[in-house]
């Protein structure tokens, strides 16, 4: 009895052992973030938001064309995972990205859903805290924006973009302000919090592409638009908005990874030289930003 009764023991061990083993190999498919972890699965998630033409909701966009060709070029299957801003960090970390000032911590366990975020994604200081960033994928620069029939006249510009920063936020005065907090659109990314400003804070949804009709509903004076979104509203706006100047410096927008996964940042950086000397690079840009050139020259006609 005793003989059978450590036998039996054994197998419930050797049974607990391999649920472990199956789990953790689970884990360890769902969550693995980095090339070889990719390669193996077969598959890279890529984590996207329906913003800007970076990633349209209809199965295309410019991110998403260049992430297909990334999967391709590594020999895996690509899967689109869409998201917001609010959660897309983690989404990809697993963890929720919690500021305080300067300090910026992570928090919670949560589903890894993607192994990028590719979607329009701003390379701002409290993310590069907690995320690596490629080489920039494209450029941009948040503007002030009112309706056509504010009393607000565009600014005439400088020589000096420290200039027209200032003169553009002094003209905001204690105007309201549509903002989306945690986004490119966030007021503390731009000192504009505490300063009179009478911010309103979009919470209706977490798209920035709603950040216009609001405008156009009222909900505020004035809101902030990145140039490729302006882009894209001043025509599907026409008349009815118009850019008074810019509110921060030129930006880069990028494709971002988990910090443990240098090795998928590489490849994806040498993929982007790649298509950029073959002319794919700028076809996407031609195909999804008509005009976009003459905002930011030296950005397409460096070599990245």
């Amino acid at each position: 009895m005793q003989e059978k009764g450590n036998c039996m023991n054994f197998l419930k061990k050797s049974c607990l052992l391999l649920a472990s083993f199956v789990v953790s190999s689970a884990v360890s498919v769902v969550c693995a973030a980095d090339l070889k972890d990719i390669k193996a699965r077969g598959e890279l998630r890529h984590l996207g938001i329906r913003y800007a033409n970076f990633v349209t909701g209809a199965g295309d966009g410019f991110d998403v064309e260049l992430t297909q060709g990334f999967a391709k070029h590594i020999g895996v299957k690509y899967t689109l995972v869409y998201s917001d801003f609010y959660n897309v960090i983690r989404d990809l970390l697993g963890k929720d990205v919690v500021r305080k000032g300067a300090e910026v911590t992570l928090k919670g366990d949560f589903p890894v859903k993607g192994d990028m975020i590719a979607t329009g994604f701003t390379k701002l200081p409290w993310r590069e805290a907690v995320l690596l960033y490629s080489k920039p994928t494209f450029p941009s620069q948040v503007l002030l924006v009112a309706r056509a029939d504010s009393p607000l006249a565009p600014i005439k510009g400088s020589k000096s973009l420290p200039d027209d920063i200032l003169e553009t936020k002094t003209l905001i005065g204690q105007s309201s302000l549509l903002v989306m907090e945690r986004t490119c659109l966030d007021p503390s990314n731009y000192a504009l919090k505490g300063t009179g400003i009478d911010l309103k804070a979009y919470t209706k949804s977490t798209n920035l592409n709603e950040m216009i009709p609001a405008l156009l509903n009222k909900e505020a004076a004035l809101t902030l638009l990145d140039v490729p979104d302006a882009i894209l509203d001043l025509k599907k706006w026409a008349g009815q908005i118009k850019v008074i100047g810019p509110i921060s410096e030129h930006q880069e927008l990028a494709t971002a990874f988990p910090k443990d996964a240098p090795e998928l940042r590489q490849a994806y950086d040498e993929y982007l030289v790649k298509v950029k000397a073959d002319g794919t690079y700028d076809k996407l840009v031609d195909k999804y930003y008509p005009g976009i050139r003459r905002y930011f020259p030296v950005f397409f006609t460096a070599k990245n």
